[in-house]
């Protein structure tokens, strides 16, 4: 659903630091009036399985930003926007790698096998409405030689990066199959993120060339 024409167009804010969300965002004609990103414990619970991680921390991050910004009249109506990546092998979720030797790790596992990925939106309505979606995609990679994984490692693209690499990058050469969502997997799957802001009366296409 769009505004009425002539309606300013209602606020939006990013619970994120993430330049590839913003980025994602922008293609689709989205910018973003805020980034508040959140600051929150990532460790899963005892037992949690990796789909349940990420639709927990991306709730989280969206009802965070929320309540960071409960007295700013500037984005009074505003909606919350917050997304969390998970990627996994079975049950064993991989960590968001920091260090080289957990990049290395996570590399070595990946290499030749399938694993799983989870992304899960949130989305905080100006009604205060919290709608989320959870898209799972399947990937199997290539079997990565000593030498690749080095390569990758030196270029450290793999750092911060769910699984220890960043698909929209180098290790865009590293899947043979994937089965879902390729935006969902660089950590913000546009279908399901527009269909939400549109299910809750975002103007989604408001940005686009020829709307104004």
């Amino acid at each position: 659903m769009d505004s009425e024409p002539g309606a300013p167009r209602p606020k939006l804010v990013l619970a994120s630091a993430s330049p590839r969300r913003f980025a994602l965002l922008q293609q689709v004609g989205i910018e973003p009036d805020e980034l508040i990103p959140a600051d929150i414990d990532e460790t899963p619970k005892k037992n949690e399985l990796p789909r349940s991680l990420a639709t927990r921390l991306a709730s989280q991050k969206a009802r965070i930003a929320a309540r960071i910004t409960e007295s700013r009249r500037d984005l009074a109506g505003a909606y919350f926007l917050a997304a969390d990546t998970v990627v996994c092998i079975g049950r064993l979720i991989l960590p968001k790698c920091e260090l080289v030797d957990e990049a290395s790790g996570c590399l070595t596992r990946l290499s030749g096998r399938a694993h799983r990925v989870y992304t899960s939106v949130c989305l905080i309505a100006p009604n205060g409405a919290e709608r989320q979606k959870l898209v799972e995609t399947r990937l199997r990679f290539k079997r990565l030689s000593g030498s690749e994984i080095d390569a990758y490692l030196a270029s450290g693209e793999w750092r911060g990066k769910a699984g220890g690499y960043a698909i929209q990058g180098l290790a865009g050469a590293f899947p043979v199959k994937l089965i879902g969502s390729y935006t969902g997997v660089v950590g913000l799957p546009l279908y399901e993120t527009m269909s939400l802001l549109a299910g809750e009366g975002y103007p989604v296409q408001a940005g686009w060339p020829g709307r104004a």
